[in-house]
């Protein structure tokens, strides 16, 4: 049984772990569990490590540095992105952002805030909200990844909190809508807190940069359905191969987030590819029957298949993304991460065909069914 000290030593850590993302940035901090999932996660390959399902019900199976720091209170998304993305919101809402960014301020997921006590504070509540619904997922054994879920409730519950409306205010025709953007329609101001408030949309772009666009696109490189596809399949075939060749379901993840550093940077048309490459791992995880070495994972399915499944699996969780961010993002004022909502969709199709026996995992939770 786990004391109540124990408890409360998570929740400082998961405190410090949401200041932290409100400090150096969201993305980076996110970028930086990455890197330390790719480093777990080839550190227990050269060990021989398999990993233990019945080890961390919030973090996927996985064990060691994984397990305790690149998805943990200090590091994992649910702790540290989520958390710098709330402060962002709060930090834009207080009127502390007015930079070049194209888009409204709270979705500044980039900004390192530095050490502003308040906006860290924020970021430090939101962590420990972010453990709590995490926890709370995996303890009820619902059917996804309790950590992109807590990362989908914990953005929701922030732009409430704040004073954002849920859903934005949807211009064109509708949620799906995107052709306001490809038209550079422009709307409301981009920052909040002592700029003066501006309506209409001005498509010539006359207003300048004090002026968001009327619809805000997540990624303005990566929206469009069969480019979105296309990734998504490629990504889906380099998910199953790392992970039929490293039987490592979060390898390919960490890969993925890690390369976001470059994004960070401002590295233009750099695409986000970190869910698709988990849900694709998931599935071929999944298909070998939970196979826990690559040797089982090859004694269970073929490479061929293998790959089939995850461009597959690549193919519809690229799409929920892209739902997600229309519906989502593309319209309201604060960061709810489109990739997150993805894996949620995505996790669940893998948890409901393991329900049905087609797959056969222990990552996910299933209701205990």
């Amino acid at each position: 049984m786990v004391s109540v000290v124990e408890v409360l030593a998570l929740l400082v850590a998961a405190f410090a772990g949401g200041a932290l993302g409100a400090a150096v940035g969201a993305l980076e901090a996110f970028s930086l569990a990455g890197i330390l999932i790719v480093v777990g996660e080839t550190t227990d390959l050269a060990g021989g490590a398999a990993p233990d399902p019945g080890v961390g019900p919030t973090a996927l199976g996985s064990t060691g540095l994984t397990a305790s720091v690149g998805l943990g209170p200090l590091f994992g998304p649910h702790v540290a992105f989520a958390g710098g993305a709330a402060a962002t919101a709060f930090a834009a809402r207080q009127g502390h952002l007015d930079t070049d960014f194209g888009y409204h301020e709270a979705k500044h997921v980039t900004r390192a805030h530095g050490p502003r006590v308040d906006v860290m504070a924020v970021g430090g509540a939101f962590g420990v909200l972010g453990v709590l619904v995490t926890y709370a997922s995996a303890g009820v054994g619902l059917p996804w990844d309790p950590i992109a879920f807590s990362i989908v409730v914990t953005g929701l519950l922030a732009r409430v909190a704040l004073g954002y409306p849920l859903v934005g205010t949807v211009r064109g025709d509708g949620l799906l809508d995107m052709s306001p953007y490809a038209d550079r329609a422009r709307g409301p101001p981009r920052a909040d807190g002592g700029v003066p408030a501006r309506s209409g949309i001005d498509p010539a772009d006359t207003m300048g940069g004090e002026r968001r666009f009327a619809v805000e696109p997540w990624l303005p490189h990566q929206y469009r359905w069969g480019e979105v596809s296309a990734l998504g399949a490629v990504v889906g075939v380099l998910g199953a191969f790392v992970t039929y060749r490293s039987a490592s379901p979060l390898l390919a993840f960490g890969i993925a987030a890690a390369t976001l550093l470059f994004l960070c940077v401002g590295v233009e048309r750099f695409p986000v590819t970190h869910h698709v490459a988990l849900v694709s791992s998931l599935a071929v995880v999944g298909l070998a029957g939970g196979a826990a070495t690559p040797a089982a994972v090859a004694g269970e399915v073929g490479l061929l298949a293998a790959l089939l499944v995850g461009a597959v699996f690549g193919v519809v969780t690229a799409l929920a993304g892209e739902l997600a961010q229309r519906v989502l993002y593309a319209h309201a004022d604060t960061h709810v991460d489109p990739p997150a909502a993805a894996i949620v969709v995505g996790s669940f199709l893998v948890a409901l065909l393991d329900v049905l026996g087609v797959f056969q995992q222990s990552a996910l939770p299933t209701l205990g069914l």
